[in-house]
């Protein structure tokens, strides 16, 4: 048998493993109470439609290639979201900063009068993250507030949500999927970015520097 061994340092799969796998303990969890059957049902449905969304989200990947071009010569960019969101907002900073070494800052839309909105401007890029959840009309009022203050966002939204489509002059738009799974869908445009970053840049996607597998020293 040939063994494989795994040899790159930045993992964009370990997240998506991680998501998965709190998401069937928590269904586990959830097993033996009727009052949630029905969310499990739809839970485990998107769950079994996932690999053909993937799919979808990565034939994008010219689109978001052309969005790295206009964006490797740049110092920062902010990703902004909330809910279920903001931990594929820290996803996509992380990925970006470890290999493009780009600084890059995942923020929680509802913080941002807290600071962050001192950042915007029409020479700053900001990404948002809209998806029609519990969270949809306070993010589409913190896009409000970024557009507001010259800033241009790029907006990743679902690709049935016409109305942020419509008001916003760039999105990329994912297939749509249980609210609780839809960072695994929304996270791939920004892990493309990061790896297109990286190659624009002129950096080794697999082994940037200063990184570990493992921490041993505290």
């Amino acid at each position: 048998a040939v063994q494989l061994i795994l040899r790159i340092l930045v993992l964009f799969q370990a997240y998506t493993s991680q998501f998965v796998s709190l998401v069937m303990f928590a269904l586990m969890m959830c097993d033996d109470r009727i009052s949630m059957q029905e969310r499990r049902k739809e839970i485990m449905l998107g769950l079994k439609r996932l690999p053909d969304l993937i799919k979808e989200v990565l034939s994008m990947d010219d689109e978001i290639q052309k969005l790295a071009t206009e964006l490797y010569h740049q110092k920062s960019v902010l990703i902004m979201g909330r809910g279920y969101h903001y931990a594929t907002c820290l996803e996509g900073a992380l990925k970006i900063k470890e290999i493009t070494y780009m600084h890059s800052e995942g923020i929680l839309a509802g913080e941002l009068k807290h600071g962050p909105l001192a950042l915007v401007d029409k020479l700053m890029p900001v990404i948002m993250i809209i998806m029609r959840d519990h969270t949809y009309a306070k993010c589409q009022n913190a896009l409000q507030q970024v557009v507001a203050r010259q800033g241009r966002p790029v907006v990743i939204c679902d690709k049935e949500d016409t109305e942020t489509i419509k008001n916003t002059k760039r999105t990329i738009k994912v297939p749509h999927s249980v609210d609780c799974l839809q960072g695994i869908l929304s996270v791939i445009p920004l892990q493309l970015l990061a790896f297109h970053l990286a190659v624009l840049r002129g950096y080794d996607v697999d082994f940037p520097r200063n990184l570990a597998k493992s921490v041993t020293v505290e």
